[in-house]
């Protein structure tokens, strides 16, 4: 019987979404009872932590973190502190606001209204904006689509040039339990998102929107469409306070508050 809580569940699919990152790249990694980190390597990478369990001394989590950032010679890290215990701003580290670690339930029905992808979004003023359809990146040429997405919705200036394959490599595409998902709008990409299966929960990562396409149902469409592929699955994510109204009514619910962790002072290329 899994006895993990909620806020466990959705910790231990963001550090598998790492882990299983790693192995395709061919990063290093650490895996211990209390944190998973990963030494995400390349000139637009940031080393990522993720704070798993908490700690009955902080100080002594802390001083362990800090020992593999120092064997790492870690030059930019994002960490995810779910617990809020850590408080690393006297090693030259800087704190986001908090975001929400939001769990859905297996079951219920994707949206408020029941409606699980919309059929044609509508544009800023109501005029129709075209035919929308979400659909699998199931190829190199489709998962390319997807980074790019990922890129230029967040955005991501570090990673511009753009350069197909840096961020998601081909090799994910045989990855036990990661997808990639591509919304279109007549045909064009307007939106995507990655999710990650460890088999207990579906995680959902990186969902981004073109700006022009903003404010249409993107979003909403391509989660409904990863929860309609998973619908045994709880279903986990962190978000943003901007986006936290969207989950709500797709049915997520608040486990936790994560604060980030970033060195150095980091903007939005950093975001993942």
């Amino acid at each position: 019987m899994d006895t993990r809580s909620r806020l466990e569940l959705a910790n231990d699919n963001a550090a598998g979404f790492w882990l299983a990152q790693a192995r395709v790249h061919g990063w290093e990694s650490v895996r211990t009872p209390w944190f998973t980190a990963v030494r995400c390597d390349g000139e637009a990478e940031v080393h990522r932590f993720v704070v798993t369990r908490p700690h009955d001394e902080p100080a002594a989590l802390q001083q362990e973190l800090l020992g593999v950032l120092r064997r790492w010679r870690t030059a930019r890290l994002c960490l995810e502190d779910p617990y809020g215990s850590l408080d690393l701003s006297a090693h030259g580290c800087e704190a986001s606001l908090g975001q929400a670690v939001m769990v859905r339930e297996p079951g219920g029905a994707p949206a408020a209204d029941g409606a699980a992808v919309p059929a044609a979004p509508r544009g800023r003023r109501g005029e129709p904006a075209g035919r929308l359809t979400v659909g699998e990146a199931l190829s190199p040429e489709q998962l390319g689509e997807v980074e790019r997405v990922v890129v230029d919705g967040f955005p991501m200036p570090a990673r511009l040039p753009f350069v197909r394959g840096a961020m998601l490599p081909p090799g994910l595409l045989d990855a036990p339990g990661h997808r990639a998902w591509v919304a279109r709008v007549d045909g064009r990409p307007a939106g995507a998102c990655v999710s990650h299966d460890d088999g207990t929960a579906v995680g959902l990562y990186s969902v981004a929107t073109l700006p022009e396409h903003r404010s249409r149902g993107i979003g909403r469409a391509l989660v409904a469409a990863v929860l309609a592929a998973h619908p045994d699955r709880p279903a986990t994510l962190t978000s943003t306070l901007l986006g936290e109204p969207l989950y709500r009514r797709l049915g997520f619910t608040e486990h936790g508050v994560a604060r980030w962790w970033r060195y150095p002072a980091t903007p939005s290329s950093m975001t993942v």
